[in-house]
């Protein structure tokens, strides 16, 4: 039976727990998608999972433009906002009561249409959770075109997320005028969480040492302190694992070449130790600015307690700065590499340090300033030189969506800013 749409008849409800942050649910919306699609399921629209670490309560509709998401995938894919009342009768009115698919990370379409397409005809209502990596990267071009879909095309954010981000990049636009309205976004990871989380040590005072025990219980509750379990901070640091510090990144763009009057867009979280430790960076560039300093206390009301709301703002800004720096790992800088490739024809300014080399030049008491600077020039030149990059097995799609979601290579201005975000 085909529907009005062109669709066949679907073979179900899909409903979905996207766990994480930011742009680990978004990676969930996506794959999601594509495996709806694949079996031809109708899609419910993604539960985001309260997480102890983000705290963030935000609902779909409070990040994207939920009518526009459902709107953008009609001929493609059914979404629902919930499961039909008749159907939900059978579960007491309750979710928790449909079967759950515990489904392995990178697990292979195939395992879909095998394992849980069966259990999908016959149950007419499945859940995954959690649904973060349960799909592998390498797919079939049918579900890598959806994921492109959804992840380029079909996800906007919210109107009220979008207005503050299309407002603040404008702000610094307007600020740096003088030098072209050009400006770089720097993705910096020194929030509390991240620092405890590395296991790395910075000042190694007393204070930061106390500062880290207390977080890492608070957020992984035994994790780190388990008896036999060894952390060797000198050794992540040479692997290249830890986050640089406000004062390294600051080092690392004077040396590529950064001057004091280059324009900043900084993109974080809650600094750890703000007041000492960002001391240097400010100094260093007394032209960088946050959405904190951009934005009025009112406009930043709305946005102040959501930490992925918060997040998707600072997305909004480095989408569109010239070029893009990204201090540590984690799916906010890949997602971004990934969007202003498919945004600027393949290739777009993005630094991406090698964080093993710059822990032996800043942990070296004998080198100048010349050295170094010669040194950082090199990796930035490298950085820049690579071009084109195609996606290569096991690479992720929305790091790398060439070939894949780039056959329309072609676009002009108007549908790059209506895909925008």
């Amino acid at each position: 039976m085909i529907m009005a749409t062109g669709l066949a008849e679907s073979n179900g409800y899909i409903y979905i727990e996207a766990n994480g942050g930011l742009n680990q649910q978004r990676t969930s919306i996506c794959n999601a998608v594509a495996v709806a699609g694949y079996l031809n399921a109708t899609l419910v629209i993604p539960n985001f999972h309260y997480h102890s670490i983000w705290r963030d309560p935000s609902k779909f509709r409070d990040i994207y433009d939920e009518d526009y998401f459902i709107s953008m995938l009609e001929n493609d894919v059914r979404v629902v906002n919930k499961v039909p009342e008749y159907l939900m009768e059978r579960f007491d009115h309750n979710l928790s009561n449909v079967y759950n698919f515990r489904i392995k990370a990178w697990s292979p379409i195939l395992y879909y249409k095998d394992a849980v397409l069966p259990r999908l005809l016959e149950e007419k209502v499945i859940r995954i959770s959690p649904f973060a990596n349960r799909l592998s990267f390498d797919s079939p071009p049918a579900v890598q075109r959806l994921r492109c879909l959804a992840n380029y095309e079909a996800l906007r954010f919210s109107s009220p997320i979008l207005t503050l981000g299309e407002t603040l990049v404008a702000r610094m636009k307007e600020r740096s005028s003088n030098y072209g309205g050009k400006y770089i976004s720097v993705h910096l990871r020194f929030e509390e969480d991240m620092v405890a989380f590395s296991c790395c040590v910075f000042d190694g005072g007393e204070q930061e040492n106390e500062d880290m025990k207390a977080a890492r219980e608070r957020g992984w509750r035994g994790k780190f302190s388990k008896p036999g379990r060894v952390i060797r901070p000198g050794a992540i640091r040479i692997n290249g694992k830890c986050p640089l510090t406000p004062l390294e990144v600051g080092l690392m763009l004077r040396g590529m070449g950064f001057d004091k009057n280059t324009f900043i867009y900084l993109a974080s979280g809650k600094i750890y130790n703000a007041e000492k430790t960002m001391a240097p960076l400010l100094e260093m560039f007394p032209n960088l600015q946050t959405k904190e300093m951009l934005a009025s206390d009112e406009e930043l009301a709305p946005f102040k307690n959501f930490s992925s709301r918060m997040a998707a703002t600072d997305y909004t800004v480095c989408l569109h700065s010239e070029v893009f720096v990204t201090t540590q790992g984690g799916n906010f800088p890949h997602f971004l590499m990934g969007h202003r490739r498919y945004l600027y024809g393949g290739h777009s300014k993005t630094i991406r340090p090698d964080k093993r080399k710059l822990a032996l030049l800043f942990d070296n008491p004998k080198i100048g300033w010349k050295t170094f600077k010669r040194q950082l020039l090199g990796m930035r030149t490298h950085g820049d030189s690579k071009g084109f990059e195609l996606k290569r097995p096991n690479d992720s799609i929305y790091t790398f969506p060439c070939p894949d979601c780039m056959c329309r290579s072609n676009k002009t201005e108007d549908s790059r800013a209506l895909s925008a975000t």
